[in-house]
């Protein structure tokens, strides 16, 4: 069996040491035999660096590490291109770590390229310097690839006043690729968060955006062919139906993909199913966010954006739908194409069963400080599979009772109906059943569905209402009409708070 390649990114290393490789050349030769500005957005630990690397190798002409692979016999390796290949790591907190990154980043460029800046205290005018005289000296136009290019931004995204100074800084960087085209042969970066070009790319009209091209929809990622093929001998024995519900469901508009982090994770560990992903780095300001903004959990179950949306990430206007989709959390469901107007939009929603358990677990601690949620979980599965309304009703008045009074005060998140809604969703959402948040039906929005052995759940919540008001609403509404018929029982279930108490104070059921 050949090595698992976790936690490689250099293309170089992977081939000579004998690890499982996942051919990305076919994607890499129409890339650069029809572009010369690309950008591609995914995920973190998608396998962007691994491409980037390969892509690096190709245009340094080193034929020999691609033997057997796709583009071995149609890419002309004789022809040999300069690099200058930039990848941000390290504390890049404040400006000064990040004109220190940067200076690193350029001097071994220069060391590699053999091209001394005679500027080495302003970046911009060093990357000037290297993009013509690395043209000069090899005669050839040069390639310059970015690994993360956002990283500087996202590390410091809660610090908006430091986002914005790192941005500038890197606004000026990245203007000198476009003050250069005359000596640039192709140029690809990649990033987890697409930002306006008005706002990091200034004048970079020419970059293409292939994120949603479904040419290269997998570009990154491992399909479900390839678990079943390269993958097979490590997995002999697994549920493979299960891993796919556990890790696949990317979608990038060709086909559903698996992040190779989890996949190898999941192999190294001896196959036990586990958030081996999502651990690896859950930025809290999205929850800080959520909470700020008052945001209504349930509507993360079905988002429908456009792609404009999808694409409108920035510093001063951070929407919790772009972020969630670009960082990984939600991914597209389906496409909605819409013939009279040709316009297109995008239903979102969680990929795997790894993403929406871990990110509602996640949640459940943040909001609630929880830090056992299968206290609650386990009877509000059992109260829900036997519908025992009475258990449900306990279960949740225990939920609110232990949430700790700090959690409520300098707020006034006790008179918010979605605080109450999105933790009950949450913790619905972490039993792994089919949840429908803002439910629509042809008289109004159901705040929750919960559906279970074929038993539906319509719930709706309230905060400082009267007694048997939550109730009559939904009947009034007919929401269960749209139900009816197609499972075994439907049950109405109204919720009301007290702002005064923080917790269920009405609680009233009906099957219908």
């Amino acid at each position: 069996m050949q090595k698992l390649p976790i936690g490689i990114s250099s293309f170089r290393k992977l081939r000579e040491g004998g690890y499982v490789y996942i051919d990305k050349t076919k994607e890499a030769y129409e890339l650069i035999e029809n572009y010369n500005y690309v950008f591609l957005s995914r995920l973190r630990r998608f396998g962007k660096s691994l491409f980037l690397d390969t892509l690096k190798e190709i245009f340094e002409g080193n034929k020999g590490l691609f033997k057997g692979l796709y583009i071995y016999d149609k890419w002309d390796f004789s022809q040999k291109y300069p690099v200058i290949k930039i990848s941000w790591a390290g504390d890049l907190q404040s400006l000064k770590n990040l004109e220190t990154m940067a200076k690193e980043i350029f001097y071994d460029n220069q060391i590699r390229l053999g091209i001394k800046c005679r500027n080495q205290d302003y970046m911009p005018a060093c990357f000037n310097e290297l993009i013509k005289g690395a043209y000069r000296k090899y005669n050839q136009k040069v390639v310059i690839l970015v690994d993360e290019y956002d990283k500087p931004i996202l590390d410091v995204i809660e610090n908006v006043e430091q986002a914005k100074k790192n941005r500038e800084y890197l606004r000026g960087l990245y203007s000198i690729i476009k003050d250069n085209d005359a000596y640039i042969k192709f140029a690809f970066l990649t990033g987890v968060s697409k930002f306006s070009k008005a706002s990091i790319f200034s004048g970079l009209n020419m970059l293409e955006d292939i994120s949603l091209n479904p040419r290269f929809g997998n570009i990154c990622g491992y399909t479900h062919k390839d678990i079943e093929t390269t993958f097979r001998e490590y997995l002999e024995g697994v549920d493979l139906e299960k891993v796919k519900e556990w890790y696949n469901g990317y979608y990038f508009l060709k086909d559903k993909l698996y992040n190779p982090f989890d996949i190898l994770q999941f192999i190294k560990n001896g196959c036990v199913f586990d958030n081996y992903w999502f651990e690896t780095g859950t930025p809290t300001f999205l929850i800080k966010l959520i909470k700020q903004n008052r945001y209504f959990l349930p509507r993360l179950s079905d988002i429908v954006v456009d792609k404009k949306i999808l694409n409108s990430f920035d510093v001063e206007n951070l929407d919790l739908e772009v972020i969630l989709y670009q960082s990984g959390y939600l991914t597209i469901k389906e496409v909605l194409e819409y013939e009279e107007d040709d316009e297109i939009e995008y239903l979102l929603s969680f990929p795997n069963k790894e993403v929406k358990l871990s990110f509602h677990d996640f949640i459940i601690r943040y909001l609630t400080e929880d830090k056992r949620p299968t206290r609650i979980r386990r009877p509000l599965r059992k109260a829900l599979k036997q519908e025992d309304l009475e258990g449900l009703k306990n279960t949740l008045i225990s939920l609110f009772a232990s949430i700790p009074y700090t959690n409520y005060v300098k707020n006034n998140i006790k008179k918010y109906k979605g605080f109450y809604a999105s933790v009950v969703y949450a913790y619905l959402q972490s039993l792994g059943i089919e949840i429908i948040g803002e439910d629509v039906t042809n008289h109004g929005r159901i705040d929750l569905t919960a559906i279970i052995d074929n038993k539906v759940y319509i719930i709706e919540f309230k905060v400082d209402g009267k007694k048997g008001e939550v109730l009559s609403q939904i009947k009034s509404r007919k929401y269960h009409e749209k139900y009816l018929g197609k499972y075994n029982k439907v049950y109405l279930v109204g919720i009301g708070f007290s702002s005064e108490e923080k917790n269920i104070v009405n609680f009233e059921f009906e099957v219908v």
